[in-house]
């Protein structure tokens, strides 16, 4: 219901105001093109979801927003933020041992031949890169040789692990 709830950019602007303090229903109307009763509904969707409170004094009816619905659906988005960022770098480690494999095999085939072919020529874009890779690989330290992984770009033992056990912490597969 949480998510239902924030899906709608209205009811999301509505909590925006809400942030600020509390509000009635006419001051959270204020800024949309809507019937009273439509910005109502809205309301109730997100007392439904748990995401604001209706408060009572005298004639007024004030909504203020309740922060804890919110806390769960960040604790539990949070969950699946460190899963992906894991598999994101682990793709990353692997893209860049994919193209240093393939910068290796590269420079025979840049060799451009001269037009009476007996030998071959540098082009000025090879030389630039060839002069920053060497620039970088005297600046920057060595750094150990990401695990190579199967034709299939399969994870490895220890991180299909990890994934298996924060899956199992989240209660959820994918």
């Amino acid at each position: 219901m949480t998510f239902a709830a924030l899906s709608d950019p209205t009811r999301r602007a509505m909590l925006a105001r809400l942030v600020q303090g509390e509000a009635s229903v006419n001051e959270l109307a204020v800024p949309f093109k809507m019937s009273l009763p439509a910005v109502s509904k809205h309301i109730k969707v997100l007392e439904k979801a748990g995401l604001l409170i209706k408060t009572r004094h005298a004639q007024q009816r004030p909504c203020k927003i309740d922060g804890e619905q919110l806390k769960q659906a960040v604790d539990w988005i949070e969950q699946y933020r460190q899963l992906w960022e894991g598999r994101l770098d682990r793709l990353d480690a692997y893209l860049l041992e994919l193209h240093a494999s393939e910068s290796a095999a590269r420079p025979a085939q840049e060799m451009v031949t001269s037009p009476d072919a007996s030998k071959p020529i540098d082009t000025p874009d090879k030389a630039k890169r060839s002069a920053e890779t060497q620039a970088q690989a005297a600046t920057s330290p060595k750094k150990p040789k990401p695990a190579t992984r199967s034709a299939r770009n399969q994870p490895t033992a220890k991180e299909k692990t990890d994934d298996d056990e924060l899956q199992q912490q989240i209660g959820f597969d994918f």
